[in-house]
């Protein structure tokens, strides 16, 4: 019945072993049940946790304690404002069951949603620059380039400064006009034909010298979403996390270590999430990551890390992550991102297609059956 619980439950004798871990404790703390089962509890968090604590509480009191916003921070996991429940099995036996609870999921959906908000924003500003802007500057182009070739040559310096000011302000519509809400085409795709793709043109470009590391599960259904956008959002997360590398080399803050960018993929069961206002539960059952060993994100721009016109780059736009974050959730995806000094981790949790589903974007046209795409890619394997 435990194993039917979607939240991680362990239990933890007297001696401090975990004599018991459900099935959503193995997600959550990376082990497998033959794993965790007789291990030590310290051997999963440090020895002078909050949660050992907490234990000791529920002993004393033989009552339920709560704690709230807890952090377990190790080499292998990294989870923040956790609540965690402890109480004892019954009252004749010195095991006690911990119930955690994670609502970094709710908290990002959240976030998501109000960045979501943001980027729509910039869209109906991008709607009303493409019309009121583009037009016009295209006539202002066209007798710029007419007053070139009458104007005396002491002049022609003034048509040929209006000209590139009108290419100038032009690229900058563009740049917003990625905003834009039309639909578009979604169908099954392979996520590593698509991560091959990137890593591809990430290695003949931006991140020349860079280690790349594939951990894909090769059983995994296809995507349902639009290959050109998927492939635009991680193109975005990859350059990101080779800049940052990039950067942290050219400041000599770790001299010692190799650039290393890791995609991996897997499969998450039960991963649903409500839609806020809705009865309608989303399953994104498919997970890509992105990581990195740079220096990290600063602390103070984390919260935001998504909002539009931020950023913390000499000649960034910061439209490139609100990009990614109205494109995830256009998707009907989730988008969270963990980050500390010398790992920064990007998930991405998309649908899967299913047989039954009609591409959407294409006017009712008949879905493309995808039971023959297998990916190509390895459970595990190195490339550099």
């Amino acid at each position: 019945m435990l194993d039917n619980v979607p939240l991680p439950i362990l239990l933890v004798g007297a001696d401090g072993f975990i004599r018991y871990a459900n099935a959503a404790a193995e997600p959550f703390f990376g082990q497998s049940k033959g794993q965790l089962l007789h291990l030590d509890l310290r051997e999963l968090v440090p020895a002078d946790h909050p949660l050992f604590q907490l234990i000791a509480q529920v002993r004393a009191s033989a009552m339920v304690v709560v704690e709230h916003e807890l952090s377990i921070d190790t080499p292998r996991l990294n989870k923040q404002g956790i609540t965690v429940q402890g109480t004892l099995v019954n009252d004749d036996s010195d095991a006690i069951m911990l119930t955690f609870h994670d609502s970094s999921a709710a908290r990002a959906l959240d976030r998501q949603l109000t960045f979501k908000s943001a980027a729509r924003s910039v869209s109906g500003m991008a709607a009303i620059l493409a019309h009121e802007v583009k037009n016009p500057l295209s006539g202002i182009r066209g007798a710029a380039q007419l007053l070139e070739g009458t104007v005396a040559a002491d002049d022609r310096e003034l048509a040929v400064l209006i000209r590139d000011e009108v290419d100038r302000i032009r690229k900058l519509v563009e740049r917003v006009e990625v905003f834009n809400e039309e639909p578009v085409e979604r169908r099954g795709e392979n996520i590593h034909r698509i991560l091959e793709h990137v890593r591809i043109l990430a290695q003949n470009g931006f991140a020349q010298g860079i280690r790349f590391v594939e951990l894909y599960d090769p059983s995994l259904p296809p995507v349902f979403g639009n290959r050109d956008q998927l492939i635009q959002v991680l193109i975005n997360l990859v350059k990101n996390a080779a800049e940052a590398i990039h950067q942290a080399a050219h400041q000599g803050s770790d001299p010692g270590r190799p650039g290393e960018i890791v995609l991996s993929t897997s499969y998450q069961h039960g991963f649903r999430v409500a839609l806020p206002g809705s009865q309608r539960r989303m399953h994104l059952p498919l997970q890509v990551v992105v990581r990195d060993n740079g220096p990290g994100i600063p602390e103070a721009i984390r919260p935001h890390l998504f909002e539009p016109f931020l950023t913390t780059k000499a000649s960034g736009t910061g439209l490139g992550l609100a990009l990614v974050a109205k494109i995830v959730a256009d998707h009907g995806g989730l988008i969270e991102v963990d980050s500390r000094e010398g790992r920064t981790e990007v998930r991405l949790h998309l649908p899967i297609h299913l047989e039954e589903q009609v591409p959407v974007g294409t006017a009712g046209r008949p879905g493309t059956k995808t039971a023959g795409i297998r990916p190509a890619a390895r459970m595990r394997g190195n490339r550099s």
